[in-house]
């Protein structure tokens, strides 16, 4: 599916009356199953009440086993710790990757920031070497930029809204 159906489609599920996991777990499923490269594809949120722990929210793909992550430890913790947008081509060159399935090759995370505060990250796994090339990033910055509401409203963030 091409990008410009992909954000059409992501957000009909974002506009429809769905709780905000379902909403989550649209995309998911919207992303792993029409985009070729995308074998995994899931939200993370920061635990609210440990703040520098991430926990799995919804995804489509293999499950994973890990369920929480500390900020700083694999890919998604760094994206976590350092609020910027990772892209790995060769997950077997980094030392701190976190293997979820030796099938995977590649992984995109980008962080998801809702009224200046990270809630959650975008993340994304490929069993394609190098899966992840520029439209792919820009599509995926802008897949988490417009559900930052909605991960705040999934992982309780928005009852604490300023």
């Amino acid at each position: 599916m091409k990008a410009d159906l992909i954000r059409s489609a992501v957000n009909i599920v974002l506009e429809s009356d769905d709780s905000p996991a379902g909403k989550l777990q649209a995309v998911c499923d919207l992303l792993h199953k029409n985009a070729v490269n995308y074998h995994w594809a899931g939200y993370y949120f920061v635990d609210r009440h440990s703040p520098s722990q991430l926990v799995l929210g919804p995804y489509a793909g293999t499950p994973t086993s890990y369920t929480r992550i500390d900020f700083g430890q694999g890919i998604c913790g760094q994206a976590a710790s350092t609020c910027s947008v990772f892209v790995v081509d060769d997950v077997s060159a980094e030392s701190n990757y976190l293997s979820c399935s030796p099938d995977v090759k590649s992984e995109f995370v980008a962080p998801v920031v809702w009224n200046g505060i990270l809630v959650g990250e975008l993340d994304l796994d490929s069993n394609v070497p190098a899966a992840f090339g520029g439209n792919d990033t820009e599509l995926l910055k802008w897949v988490a930029e417009i559900t930052a509401d909605t991960v705040a409203a999934a992982s309780g963030f928005q009852l604490e809204k300023h």
